[in-house]
Parts: C-alpha cells; sequence; structure tokens
C-alpha cells in the first residue's frame, strides 16, 4: 500500500500491468487515458472489469493503470489480474468470490 493507494501487479502473456487503486467514484485510467478510450473493444472493458463486477465494487474505486507489451486481449487480461491482486489487498475476504469468478 502506498499512501491511500493499494497497487497490484498483473501478468497476462507479455503484457504487465501495474494497478493503482483507492476509494473514488469509479473512474478507471489506462495509460492515461479513460479505459473506453484506451480499449476498443467493449469486450476488452469487459475483461479488465470483470473483478470489480464480481465483487460489486465498480463505482467504489478510482483506478490508474500503467500497462505495457502484448496486445489489447492480453493487455486486458494483465489488467484483470492487476485489479484482482490489489482488491485482494484491500480487502482479503474477497478473495474467495475472485478465485471462485476465474
Amino acid at each position: 500500500m502506498i499512501g491511500d493507494w493499494n497497487n497490484g501487479t498483473g501478468r497476462r502473456k507479455s503484457s504487465v500491468a501495474r494497478v493503482f487503486m483507492k476509494k473514488g467514484s469509479g473512474k478507471i485510467t489506462v495509460n492515461g487515458k479513460d479505459i473506453e478510450a484506451y480499449f476498443g473493444r467493449q469486450t476488452s472493458i469487459m475483461i479488465a472489469k470483470q473483478p470489480l463486477v464480481l465483487t460489486e465494487n465498480l463505482e467504489a474505486f478510482d483506478i490508474q493503470v500503467n500497462v505495457h507489451g502484448g496486445g489489447e486481449s492480453g493487455q486486458a487480461g494483465a489488467v484483470r489480474h492487476g485489479i484482482s491482486r490489489a482488491l485482494t489487498l484491500f480487502e482479503p475476504g474477497l478473495r474467495p468470490v475472485l478465485k471462485a469468478g476465474g
């Protein structure tokens, strides 16, 4: 935990995402852009937001992501993994829900 930010690192294929999150309004920024502007396809956006939907925290956190390497699908998976790890650090009780959701 860095100040009031929780962080997590996600990896998928050759993509690496560093995720920083804190309590907020639900704004997700990826490499300085809004998530909808960064990921072109709705499928990638849905994959990246999956842990937040599973834990019913879609509008509870502000998230900043730095991601590099790989393609769009791999980056979306890396962001999903990083968000899951950051959520687990924030509230360890969420791990079983995230684990069951994949």
